[in-house]
């Protein structure tokens, strides 16, 4: 009588099997001695960079200036360190990269302090962007609910380090981080993109924002806005996707994109004080101080044949929020 194979007598051929791939689908591997960064350090950075950005919100309370210098160096000293380490392995991995390791580890090191000196400029305009969010939501009560609630706040506050990190020229963690405040937030801004001061996203989940977009100052998105391309020009010759051209739109200074908004192209400019109404779909430029919106729709009752639904069947309904 035939009895069936054992897990142990299954499993040297199975991994056997697996392991196969890495030849067939070699494009998916890093089996190099290289390591790559790691993920869950950049979000551990990324909380650290928040303390210093928003110190006595996080995980140190009762900060006050005699103390906050202290807290802020120590966190300065270990991040130096550890963000250090991460370039040089993202600088190490980029296949354009052939320079020697010694040669990495000083750029990676004039690139953790090129970033740390710009942490004072961010500090501002992040403060600015909290009192865009205060003086653009009526709901909110106070700048702390600002910066303890708002997803918009964090993700802007995410993309503004990867932003910093992308014009420096370090490879990877920048998307990094900016996928990982995509995962928490659901608002998805590539750190390429340029974005003004004040800039507040209302709600945010779904917000899209491209890389080669551009966005003045005192701009206000809502929920599921997208600022993306209309199609990927390819190379006649080899039929890839050309990269590094203008495919996302221009907002200018002053405009206001309501919810689930579309707007496509890199020829595409919406106009300083422009206001773009929820759900229009927009490949075109639009001028100043233009209102685009889309026409009411009508809406269509058909009453059920056995139901007459007049003043005292809808007293009869119970609805509750």
């Amino acid at each position: 009588m035939a009895t069936e194979p054992t897990i142990r007598e299954v499993l040297p051929g199975l991994t056997g099997r697996i392991v196969a791939t890495y030849e067939e689908c070699g494009s998916i591997n890093h089996l190099g001695h290289s390591p790559l960064p790691s993920y869950r350090e950049v979000v551990e950075i990324l909380g650290d960079l928040r303390e210093i950005l928003y110190p006595g919100y996080g995980r140190r309370q009762n900060l006050h200036m005699g103390n906050v210098a202290y807290h802020v160096g120590d966190l300065v000293d270990s991040l130096y360190d550890r963000l250090r380490q991460q370039i040089a392995r993202a600088l190490q991995h980029d296949c354009r990269s052939r320079e020697p390791e010694d040669q990495i580890e000083e750029r990676a090191q004039l690139l953790t302090v090129g970033f740390l000196e710009k942490i004072p400029e961010l500090r501002g305009i992040l403060a600015q962007d909290v009192e865009a969010a205060f003086e653009g939501d009526p709901a909110a009560r106070s700048l702390d609910e600002i910066v303890f609630c708002y997803p918009g706040v964090s993700a802007v506050t995410v993309y503004r380090l990867a932003h910093l990190l992308y014009n420096l020229g370090v490879p990877l963690i920048p998307r990094m981080m900016s996928e990982y405040a995509h995962g928490k937030t659901g608002i998805d801004i590539h750190p390429g993109a340029r974005i003004g001061s004040h800039f507040f996203i209302d709600h945010g989940t779904g917000v899209v924002i491209g890389q080669t977009t551009e966005i003045g100052e005192r701009v206000k998105v809502y929920q599921g806005v997208t600022l993306g391309a209309i199609s990927f020009p390819r190379d006649e010759s080899t039929g890839e996707v050309v990269r590094g051209t203008k495919r996302h739109p221009t907002i200018e200074d002053d405009v206001v994109i309501y919810a689930n908004a579309t707007i496509l192209g890199g020829a595409t400019t919406i106009g300083h004080h422009a206001v773009i109404g929820s759900s229009a779909w927009l490949t075109r430029s639009v001028a100043p101080y233009t209102t685009v919106t889309i026409e009411n729709p009508k809406l269509r009752y058909r009453e059920s044949p056995d139901v007459r639904m007049d003043d005292a069947y809808f007293q009869r309904l119970d609805y509750q929020i």
